[in-house]
């Protein structure tokens, strides 16, 4: 049963950081490409960044140099460190698996807050 736990977020000043975590489990993590998504209050769900199975990496144009995607392969894990924060980021942020054969599968999520 794949299981994706995020941790990390919290309530932090504008042009903060904060390091987002996300532990995976039930499913050959390796192979597959993981990615972040967010979603504002009233707003639709967004990408943020995705890093691929060979590590290749992609940001949303909003955070695009302040964001950066990371994984270990040996730990399970994905990263997400965020610098220079905005309140525009305040959003709940998804850890999510990528399968071309079952989709997107999303964790519970982890409630980012940036106070300006």
């Amino acid at each position: 049963q794949v299981r994706l736990v995020e941790s990390g977020g919290g309530l932090v000043q504008a042009g903060g950081s904060l390091r987002l975590s996300c532990a995976a489990s039930g499913f050959i993590f390796s192979a597959h490409a993981m990615a972040w998504h967010r979603q504002a209050p009233g707003k639709q769900r967004e990408l943020v960044a995705i890093i691929t199975s060979g590590d290749s990496t992609n940001y949303a144009d909003s955070v695009k140099g302040r964001f950066t995607i990371s994984r270990d392969n040996a730990k399970n894990m994905v990263y997400l460190q965020m610098n220079g924060l905005k309140p525009e980021d305040t959003a709940v942020y998804y850890c999510c698996k990528l399968s071309v054969y079952t989709g997107t599968t999303y964790g519970q999520g982890t409630q980012v807050t940036v106070s300006s």
